[in-house]
């Protein structure tokens, strides 16, 4: 089977920076792959690094594609290098679309991602509007005092409207007495006796500190989920086999090959979170038809980002 490709780099402007512990992001940038087959029949694919988490760099993503021939073969496909996951989940989401493996995507619940620090306090009430009963926050960005502060007001806030629940994400900007004082405050909130829970506290602490992680769990009420520690599937395979029986937040844009990413996640029996790295609909439409194949959990997925960018709703 011979097949045409083509690819296409993108850009994707933030309507306001997204703030993390990693800094300022403004622009998405990524690319789009199309294959065709002889039969006139295309796939399309994305390929949206992130290289702060581990992925290969969008520069290395285009040498990639600027390296391959316009016509290729399912054998290239499946044999892109471990250090290019994002490159393998483009190419083979494409794939899997021109064999025509094209599954109306089940309706999942979704995470919604609000504004950084204080800004919070006044925009979750947009997302609730919007559907979300999964809230995400990102936080480090701040004070660990203001932050904390603001968390208390959110937890009183939400928790007047029934079935709420806020995740906590760290993005590994905690040391370790910090991420016990979240937990701490976090473990109050959950004994409560409001409908509002604090699901999980997301990467806490760097990606080299598994074993704090490890010991937080061991004291601590709420859940923690790996996201930095685990973004590859060499990273996921360690962490399992270093003991990591907790949640694993799981970014199929940036974890390598699909086919590998089931292989993996039956035979460890993860629990897992699906989520974006703000990729297009593309991207998002292969992700989320992971995520309702392997996912057999009640969590919602972390896709509700398209409102952070100026071309979407």
């Amino acid at each position: 089977m011979t097949i045409k490709f083509n690819f296409n780099k993108y850009s994707r402007k933030f309507k306001q920076p997204l703030k993390t512990h990693h800094g300022l992001w403004e622009v998405r940038e990524g690319i789009i792959i199309e294959l065709m087959d002889e039969r006139g029949k295309v796939g399309w694919g994305e390929i949206a690094p992130l290289s702060w988490f581990g992925s290969e760099t969008v520069r290395e993503a285009m040498d990639f594609c600027e390296s391959l021939p316009g016509i290729i073969t399912e054998n290239l496909i499946f044999s892109i290098p471990m250090s290019l996951p994002a490159c393998q989940f483009g190419l083979e989401s494409a794939f899997t679309e021109l064999q025509g493996n094209d599954k109306e995507i089940p309706k999942l619940e979704n995470s919604g991602l609000l504004p950084t620090g204080k800004a919070a306090l006044s925009g979750w009430e947009d997302l609730v509007n919007r559907g979300y009963k999964t809230l995400k926050w990102k936080i480090g960005v701040d004070s660990i005092d203001n932050e904390l502060n603001w968390l208390q007001i959110l937890a009183s806030q939400m928790s007047e409207i029934q079935g709420l629940s806020l995740r906590l994400d760290a993005n590994g900007g905690l040391n370790f007495s910090e991420g016990d004082r979240w937990l701490d405050i976090c473990d109050r909130i959950n004994l409560g006796d409001t409908s509002f829970k604090i699901e999980f506290l997301e990467q806490p602490l760097g990606v080299n500190e598994l074993e704090g992680m490890l010991a937080l769990t061991k004291g601590h009420l709420t859940p923690i989920a790996l996201d930095e520690s685990v973004a590859t599937l060499t990273q996921i395979n360690q962490c399992y086999q270093q003991g990591w029986r907790g949640i694993f937040v799981i970014k199929p844009a940036i974890v390598g090959s699909p086919k590998q990413l089931r292989k993996l996640y039956h035979s460890l029996g993860i629990d897992g979170v699906f989520s974006s790295v703000f990729e297009t609909e593309i991207g998002q439409k292969a992700s989320l038809k992971l995520a309702a194949e392997l996912c057999q959990s009640n969590r919602a997925v972390g896709f509700g980002i398209n409102h952070w960018f100026v071309d979407t709703d």
